[in-house]
């Protein structure tokens, strides 16, 4: 396939721009870079929005050649996540589907008891739900407020483990658990590291994954060649988790199930 690039009217600051891939218009959204370095960086999230991180002073032109190298690569990624979403359905919240809890999935049974507190717990391969009325909304409020403190008790301890590895790191940062739709983790300035609570959902060396890449930014701030060796170095084989993770983030973030995977 060839890349087509279509340049719009020139804006320094545009907030979006599209070009063109075969037959298929890719729109994407541009933010401002602070960063000192000129590096456009380019980022394809599981819904399907393609978003560019560039200088501030770049031209229209300028992140537009940019995407255009990796308009194969871009393109590869929306095919890849668009092939996910064929195979997922809504949630319903009703007894017989599937949720995943540390890389396992686990049937989803809804009890409806008028006298009981509502509660989740997991018993015996599945996830029991008690509520006073099938309401499908109030049983996902319940289950990820489950999955957030079974989140908060993981990360710690994963946390923990993992800063074993991380000899750079002489103080244990700050861990928040808050929910986010395009990321896994994120490190701020000030050291701290965020965590998704939909991570829970994954396996153990993927939530792994994740804690040492947000402690490799405490050494290194922006995904440079140092940032890429010193995560090799921890992790050789983060690539292929990260694969893992990625094909597994239409499901696990966007709270959609795999078609008849139990009967019900």
């Amino acid at each position: 396939m060839s890349v087509r690039i279509v340049i719009p009217r020139p804006h320094k600051h545009s907030s979006s721009l599209y070009f063109h891939y075969g037959d298929e218009r890719i729109c994407f959204e541009i933010n401002a870079r602070r960063s000192q370095k000129s590096k456009v960086l380019i980022k394809v999230h599981p819904d399907c929005r393609v978003q560019v991180a560039a200088p501030e002073n770049s031209s229209d032109e300028d992140v537009l050649g940019a995407v255009k190298k990796r308009g194969r690569w871009i393109w590869r990624q929306l095919r890849e996540f668009r092939a996910q979403q064929e195979h997922l359905t809504p949630r319903q919240y009703i007894s017989g589907e599937s949720h995943y809890y540390l890389g396992k999935q686990y049937m989803l049974k809804v009890l409806v008891e008028p006298e009981e507190k509502p509660r989740v717990k997991m018993l015996r391969g599945r996830l029991e739900i008690t509520v006073r009325e099938k309401k499908p909304e109030r049983i996902r409020v319940l289950l990820n407020e489950w999955y957030k403190d079974r989140a908060k008790e993981v990360f710690a301890r994963r946390l923990e483990a993992m800063l074993g590895q991380a000899l750079w790191v002489s103080e244990r940062p700050q861990l928040r658990v808050q929910t986010m739709q395009t990321q896994w983790g994120s490190c701020s300035p000030q050291g701290r590291i965020t965590l998704n609570p939909h991570l829970v959902k994954a396996p153990r060396e993927s939530i792994d994954y994740v804690i040492l890449h947000e402690l490799c930014h405490l050494a290194e701030h922006n995904h440079s060649a140092q940032f890429y060796r010193l995560m090799t170095q921890v992790m050789p084989h983060w690539e292929k988790i990260k694969i893992h993770l990625d094909g597994m983030a239409a499901e696990l973030l966007n709270g959609s199930s795999v078609t008849s995977y139990f009967d019900r």
